[in-house]
């Protein structure tokens, strides 16, 4: 039988934690891709590893998963617009592209440079196998996205 530290050792998947730190050194399968299947459609909440996110599919296809909430005033981005590559803040206008940089601060006069020092926490995403990966790790150990044989078209015979 395991001890309670064993057993919190082993359960929690928070950042920070033993078995949180390794289970994001792997991709993880967070949805299906007919749940973010169109373009500039509504954000999906995501809860992955202890950790809000929000996914969304944006103008050229591409899924983005972000931090649940602005890092302006920690508003809610479920409600944000996807808007033209990305995901607009309802509270102040504040727009972030699938990596996370701020490409939009409407408050802002057009030769501010104050978008370029303003991130949210973003993750990579891969689309494989009918699902969507993400992995939440440390850029520098990122691993190949997964490529399990169920994922692969099925080979065609010759005889």
């Amino acid at each position: 039988m395991l001890s309670h530290e064993d057993n919190v050792r082993l359960t929690r998947v928070s950042r920070g934690t033993p078995m949180g730190e390794l289970m994001r050194r792997y991709w993880q399968p967070i949805l299906l891709v007919g749940e973010i299947a169109e373009s500039d459609g509504a954000p999906v909440r995501v809860r992955l590893l202890g950790e809000d996110l929000i996914a969304y599919r944006d103008t050229s296809g591409r899924v983005g998963l972000l931090d649940a909430y602005c890092p302006h005033r920690r508003a809610p981005m479920f409600y944000g617009r996807n808007e033209e590559c990305g995901l607009r803040c309802v509270y102040h206008g504040w727009k972030f592209d699938a990596d996370g940089n701020c490409v939009d601060l409407p408050t802002e006069p057009a030769t501010s440079n104050m978008k370029n020092h303003i991130k949210i926490s973003a993750y990579p995403t891969h689309e494989s196998g009918g699902l969507v990966w993400a992995y939440l790790g440390p850029r520098d150990m990122m691993p190949e996205p997964p490529n399990y044989e169920w994922m692969r078209a099925p080979e065609t015979h010759r005889h």
